[in-house]
Parts: structure tokens; C-alpha cells; sequence
């Protein structure tokens, strides 16, 4: 039976971080959003057949959604500053096992936490390519940095054009919400930290890793190189292969709930067995 989610507000080094969390038994599955946007993209996973089944936990990033802004922009509008963040609220929950299902910069964020939360028992990526430092011409189609998802101030026009192209057609008016509510400040500094050099090789983090990965892409993302995502040797890559949902562009996840949440269940449940056999 679906539970409704409890919202809280958790006190972080970072600042306070919004969480939604059914409270259901079981290894969660932290469901991590995009840029500039918040956890209500993860609406119909909450709605559907896995929040029957399933512990889930999602949470608005510092400068997103009903979080706070960063106290300390600096630090905390990093990858690594981010993947502290939700490091902290995992810890905060009492949660030291966990799934994690990135979305986007959600995905990025996941796999920078590989070696920093040593509960992760399976990753799930989705419009995500693994790229190495500066490695943006690799895994995307164009380079984010020159796009409005790196610039602070956004006009009209660019919070549309940042919508469709990260959401597709038609732009749910809770997601244009959610692009002006972002801290500008946030984008700004991720792209300047990324370009420095922050945070982990992620191509290599993710060719060695010892959990499972789950890769489901849209078949027409609009912003990530698929070609690229299929051709990187994923340590424990799921199924042996990187799944496509015909059709779809970025967030697969809202537009083909259904087929996106069957793979996700099936995930889990290969998750299960593996660790019911390990115990």
C-alpha cells in the first residue's frame, strides 16, 4: 500500500535540505534531480507502482526547490560539495545502506559519492554521461558550459529553451517554477569548479566499480553523446548493457514512467537477491 511521503527539513553543513521519505522498510532508493530543478521530476515515481514497493527518498539539492540556499556557495555548489550534502542528509536520516538513482546532474552527484558513502549497494544513472575531468566534448552533444544550464541570470528565453531541452515537450509549468526558484550563483560555480579540475575522474570511477550500475537513457537525448555512454567499460555494468527507452529525450523517467520504473524494479530486485545471498 502507497504511503504518502513525509516532508522534512534537514540541518546540513551546507545548509537545510528539503527530503520527501515514505518511511517504507527496506534499502531506499535516493532519487537525485537535475540542474536547476527539484524532486517533485521524481512525481510519478512517487505516484506509481515503486513507492508500492519500495523505500523512497527524495530531496530538493542546496539553491533548489524548498532547500535552502548554500551558506557556503563556494564550497557546496560543487560536485563534491554536493555529494557531501547528500551524504550529510543520509546520515542525518539514519540511513547507512542505500540505492542511489541520479538523474542528470543527480547522476553526476551519485557517482561522486562511489567513494565517499560506503553504503551505496547499486547505482542508477540516467542522462548522465561518466566523463573525465574537462571531458564535456566527450559525453555531451554540446558543452554545458555554454549553455544556460551554466549561466548565472537567465532570461525568458533561456529558461525555455533550458526546460524543453531538459524536460522535452510539454514542459511542466512545476519545472520553469523550479529553474527560477535555483540559486543563479549555483550554476555559475559548478561549471567554474568543474572546469578547475573539482571533483573525481568519473569515467574511472565508474570502470571500477564493485556494485552494480544501471545506465537507462532516452533515446533521443537531445544533450547527452548515447555513443559515448554505450562505450564506456562499466565496472558492473547491469543486464550488460546500457538500456534505451524509445523514443524519449532527457527524463525518460516522467515521460515513459512505466517502462522507466519496471527497469528500476527489476534493478532493485536483482539488488535484493544479490545481497539476501551474500548475507
Amino acid at each position: 500500500m502507497k504511503r504518502s511521503p513525509l516532508r522534512r527539513h534537514v540541518e546540513t553543513s551546507h545548509g537545510v535540505i528539503s527530503v520527501q521519505d515514505n518511511q517504507r522498510p527496506g534499502t531506499p532508493l535516493v532519487m537525485v534531480h537535475g540542474n536547476s530543478s527539484c524532486g517533485a521530476v521524481f512525481g510519478r515515481q512517487w505516484q506509481g507502482s515503486l513507492a508500492d514497493n519500495l523505500r523512497l527518498i527524495s530531496l530538493d539539492l542546496p539553491g533548489h526547490g524548498s532547500s535552502a540556499n548554500a551558506l557556503d556557495p563556494k564550497r557546496t555548489y560543487t560536485l563534491p560539495g554536493l555529494a557531501s550534502a547528500v551524504t550529510e542528509v543520509l546520515g542525518s536520516l539514519g540511513i547507512d545502506e542505500a540505492v542511489l538513482m541520479g538523474w542528470s546532474l543527480g547522476g553526476h552527484v551519485a557517482i561522486e559519492m562511489i567513494g565517499l558513502f560506503p553504503g551505496l549497494q547499486g547505482l542508477i544513472i540516467t542522462g548522465t554521461p561518466p566523463i573525465r575531468r574537462n571531458g564535456f566534448a566527450e559525453g555531451f552533444l554540446a558543452n554545458p558550459a555554454k549553455l544556460p544550464a551554466a549561466k548565472r541570470d537567465l532570461s525568458a528565453d533561456d529558461i525555455e529553451a533550458f526546460a524543453r531541452a531538459m524536460f522535452g515537450e510539454p514542459v511542466e509549468p512545476f519545472l520553469r517554477a523550479a529553474i527560477v526558484r535555483s540559486d543563479g550563483k549555483f550554476r555559475e560555480r559548478l561549471f567554474a569548479a568543474a572546469k578547475a579540475g573539482a571533483g573525481i575522474d568519473q569515467r574511472e570511477a565508474v570502470e571500477r566499480m564493485t556494485v552494480p550500475i544501471a545506465v537507462i537513457n532516452g533515446s533521443r537525448d537531445p544533450l547527452v553523446n548515447l555513443a559515448y555512454v554505450d562505450s564506456v567499460p562499466f565496472g558492473r555494468l547491469w543486464g550488460g548493457k546500457c538500456h534505451r527507452l524509445a523514443g524519449e529525450g532527457h527524463a525518460p523517467f516522467w515521460h515513459s514512467a512505466p517502462a522507466y520504473d519496471a527497469l528500476v524494479a527489476d534493478f532493485m530486485a536483482d539488488l535484493s537477491g544479490r545481497l539476501s545471498r551474500v548475507a
